[in-house]
């Protein structure tokens, strides 16, 4: 009896966490709905939902079109895809470190695709979709740079970290620099793009992050199972099985590539990527699925981020500052806290 009514609890357990994991989804998903309804019809002045919906089925509304179809539903949308792919990507680098400050906007990804972008912006006088391809390309160059500085028989996730800390220092200097040089007509271009921001989104902005969701979101999570198995550690991951180093590696490809590609359209959105994986973790449990929790509420912070900082505050403010507001005094606190229980990074 006793071996049976372990598998029964077993498979109790299992289909708790089923259930959970199941309505935080289908919660996120209402609450990203409601959401993205709210900035479509509310903002400097009301348009009815009825009116919202005629313009959303292509219907030429007076008044209506301009301000939702070419104003707020561009902005709306992207702040939604950005979100995604920063949330997606920045908790992959979190669950295959074991390591919650192993995200982009702390290793450096964001930082390279910055340096690159604010080096095409001021000194090759570059704009539009250029700019945007070579910072995904920085990205992935500086990714494979910290991943192969922090190689020494394996990857260990504080060092990646560490290097990662040092690699974008650097290039956090670099920035300074070319901006400390910038003249006049570039360095408003360069200063919005760092900041992060959906200001004068574009229908057409949208495409590369879809691009980028439909290649790299699949990637990523079609390698979900062995993700989670790397949440135990390596040498459990390889006894079930999982490819370790083949793993890691696509994992980073796919990652970079979300948070490259978010990151060329609207900037570095601070602490995006940074903050979705915990929160999602507090919503579903220390051992439920995290990747789509995550990229949900990534787009929940991009959107209410950017809506906040529009309406909600005296002044407007791009939403980079929003969610920076929010993610600085949070990683201050998860550094205390490890600190306090005497562990390591």
């Amino acid at each position: 009896m006793a071996p049976s009514h372990t598998l029964s609890t077993i498979v109790d357990n299992r289909q708790r966490r089923v259930h959970r994991h199941r309505l935080v989804v289908a919660l996120l998903l209402l609450l990203l709905a409601g959401v993205f309804c709210l900035t479509l019809s509310l903002g400097q002045s009301f348009t009815p939902p009825g009116d919202v919906l005629r313009v959303l089925l292509g219907e030429d509304v007076a008044g209506a079109s301009f301000t939702v179809g070419q104003l707020r539903l561009p902005r709306a949308l992207l702040s939604v895809l950005a979100g995604l792919s920063f949330g997606l990507g920045g908790v992959a680098f979190q669950i295959m470190l074991r390591n919650p400050l192993a995200s982009p906007d702390i290793i450096g990804i964001s930082s390279g695709a910055s340096a690159a972008a604010v080096f095409a912006i001021v000194v090759l006088s570059l704009s539009g979709p250029i700019v945007s391809i070579v910072a995904v390309v920085a990205g992935l160059g500086v990714a494979l740079l910290v991943y192969g500085l922090s190689f020494t028989n394996g990857v260990a996730g504080t060092r990646l970290i560490l290097v990662g800390i040092g690699v974008s220092a650097m290039l956090e200097s670099v920035i300074a620099y070319l901006l400390s040089q910038a003249p006049a007509w570039s360095l408003q271009e360069a200063m919005r793009w760092l900041t992060g921001s959906v200001n004068g989104a574009q229908l057409s902005q949208s495409l590369p992050l879809i691009l980028g969701l439909v290649v790299f979101g699949a990637l990523l999570l079609s390698r979900g199972r062995d993700l989670e198995a790397l949440r135990l550690g390596d040498d459990t991951a390889a006894g079930l099985g999982v490819r370790v180093a083949r793993t890691r590696v696509i994992v980073i490809v796919a990652a970079v590539g979300l948070i490259a590609s978010a990151t060329a359209v609207t900037g570095p959105i601070a602490f995006v990527a940074f903050l979705s994986g915990p929160i999602a973790a507090r919503l579903i449990g220390s051992n439920g699925s995290l990747p789509i929790p995550s990229a949900l509420i990534g787009a929940t912070l991009v959107l209410v981020g950017d809506y906040a900082g529009q309406f909600l505050l005296p002044g407007r403010y791009p939403v980079g500052v929003i969610t920076g507001a929010l993610g600085a005094p949070y990683l201050i606190f998860l550094i205390v806290r490890v600190n306090r229980a005497g562990g390591s990074l």
